[in-house]
C-alpha cells in the first residue's frame, strides 16, 4: 500500500508541478508579446495543473499517516507542507493575474498592456520554482 501511494505522490509530483510551473514562466513572454490566445492557454494550463498539484499534497499526507511513526511531525515534512500551502496560494495569485491580463489585452483601450500582472507573474512564478526546489530538497536530502 504504502509503494502505491509512493508512487502516485511521486507521480503527480512529476506530472503537475513540472508543466505549471512551464506554464507560470512562459506566461510573461505571452503578456509582453500580447498573444492573447496562448495567454488564455496558458491560464487554462496553470489552473488544471494547480488543481492537480493538489494530488500531491493529498497523497503525501496520506502516505506520512500509512508510515506512520510520527513521520508528519518531523521538521522537514512540517516545512515542506507549509512552503506546499504557500506555492498553492501563490499559484491562486498567478491565476487572478493572468485572467486580468487576458481581460486587460482583449479590451479595445490601448492604456490596458497588462505591465502589471507581467511583472508580478514573473516575479511570483520565480518564487514558485524556488520553493518547488526546496521543497524537494527537504523531500530527498533530511529524509
Amino acid at each position: 500500500m504504502s509503494s502505491l501511494l509512493l508512487w502516485l505522490h511521486i507521480g503527480f509530483a512529476i506530472f503537475t508541478i513540472g508543466p505549471v510551473t512551464a506554464a507560470t514562466m512562459a506566461a510573461p513572454r505571452a503578456i509582453r508579446t500580447k498573444n492573447v490566445p496562448t495567454l488564455q492557454f496558458i491560464q487554462r494550463l496553470t489552473r488544471i495543473y494547480s488543481l492537480g498539484s493538489l494530488g500531491v499534497f493529498v497523497f503525501g499526507v496520506i502516505l506520512g499517516v500509512v508510515l506512520g511513526g510520527g513521520l508528519l511531525g518531523k521538521w522537514y515534512m512540517t516545512a515542506s507542507m507549509t512552503l506546499f500551502i504557500v506555492a498553492a496560494v501563490l499559484l491562486v495569485i498567478i491565476d487572478r493575474d493572468l485572467r486580468t491580463a487576458v481581460q486587460a489585452l482583449s479590451s479595445e483601450s490601448a492604456e490596458d498592456d497588462a505591465k502589471v500582472q507581467h511583472g508580478r507573474i514573473a516575479a511570483i512564478s520565480g518564487l514558485l520554482s524556488v520553493i518547488w526546489l526546496v521543497i524537494l530538497f527537504l523531500m530527498v536530502v533530511p529524509g
